[in-house]
């Protein structure tokens, strides 16, 4: 199985239409993805168990637009904002370390 790279988008409708268009390729990744043992589940818990423990505070500076688009997202998912910023930023780094 190829690993699927997600790119940015500008806005939903355009994240939107890149899913539907690539749907079908998708379905196919996710049985092989779920024979190997490669699915994680992310809940609320799964979150906070990551972005708790030792913390420090920082002050980051980023554009507007970007938060907004932050804050969107977790309220679709029933999070606090920052907390699903620290898991983004979580992920982020254990993938290109």
């Amino acid at each position: 199985m190829a690993v699927r790279q997600v790119p940015r988008f500008r806005n939903e409708r355009e994240e939107a239409e890149w899913w539907d268009k690539n749907r079908a390729k998708l379905d196919l990744d996710f049985p092989e993805a779920a024979k190997k043992g490669q699915l994680q589940r992310l809940d609320r818990e799964r979150i906070r168990a990551r972005v708790t423990g030792a913390t420090k505070v920082i002050s980051l500076r980023l554009p507007e637009t970007d938060l907004a688009l932050a804050r969107e997202q977790a309220a679709r998912k029933g999070l606090p904002y920052q907390t699903y910023l620290k898991s983004l930023l979580h992920e982020a780094l254990r993938r290109t370390g």
